[in-house]
């Protein structure tokens, strides 16, 4: 079997084992894999068996959420994407919020926002949820937090829950303030799942933001904010 699918198949099984499910899907993999070995005479079949102190040893492995490397690599993952990404505490996140804000004709502002960050945001900027695609398009800017972040893929994650608002506005304005708490950064999309997992089983949506949309035309030229925010500025906020 090729390493590539072991690792996917390792990955499943760490994922599940942070979880504490049990994988019906992985288990037939393991079932189909395991036969397929020993009907070849191979050698490895036992080392594709679920092993519950492999999973666990993998899970110990993983680095901590919010841990400095994680949150190094996160930045540099994010940045690399063409987001704007800053650090700052806790206590001065509003004011790189108000500033990443200038100029903006409108602001949402989603309930369940830190106060901090709504009361440093101009009370003329903000807006109220207009409803209505159009009056939605009429707005340059929304403030959120989020769910998780990774630090792989420099992925952020909404579950549009409080702070977050509606998964329209985080789609339809051209700008996308984030805020990330450094003890949300996982260390990959596994970790990050089994965090996840409440938003999952309670049934709320998740928004997957790698960066500012962007595609590429037939002739490979960039273009940004056709699926979404075409500026996306991240701060990650440390205490």
């Amino acid at each position: 079997m090729s390493s590539a699918r072991e690792e996917i198949l390792q990955r499943i099984r760490t994922a599940n084992a942070n979880a504490g499910v049990t994988s019906t899907s992985s288990q037939r993999a393991d079932s189909a894999t395991t036969q397929r070995d020993s009907s070849s005479g191979s050698a490895g079949a036992q080392a594709t068996s679920p092993d519950a102190d492999g999973s666990r040893a993998a899970a110990d492995a993983t680095p901590a959420a919010g841990s400095p490397d994680l949150v190094d690599l996160f930045v540099e993952r994010t940045e690399d994407y063409k987001a704007v990404v800053e650090r700052a505490s806790a206590a001065g996140a509003g004011a790189r919020v108000a500033a990443a804000l200038e100029g903006a004709n409108g602001v949402l502002l989603p309930a369940g926002l830190p106060e901090a960050v709504v009361g440093a945001v101009d009370a003329s900027m903000a807006r109220e949820d207009p409803g209505t695609p159009d009056g939605l398009d009429a707005i340059e800017a929304v403030v959120t937090t989020c769910a998780a972040a990774i630090a792989e893929t420099g992925t952020i994650v909404l579950d549009h829950t409080a702070g977050q608002g509606r998964r329209a506005l985080t789609l339809v304005p051209d700008l996308h303030v984030c805020l990330v708490r450094a003890d949300q950064v996982h260390a990959d999309v596994p970790a990050a799942v089994s965090a996840l997992r409440a938003s999952v089983e309670a049934g709320h949506p998740l928004t997957w933001i790698s960066g500012p949309s962007a595609t590429s035309d037939i002739e490979l030229d960039r273009v940004e904010g056709v699926h979404g925010p075409r500026r996306l500025h991240v701060i990650v906020t440390t205490d």
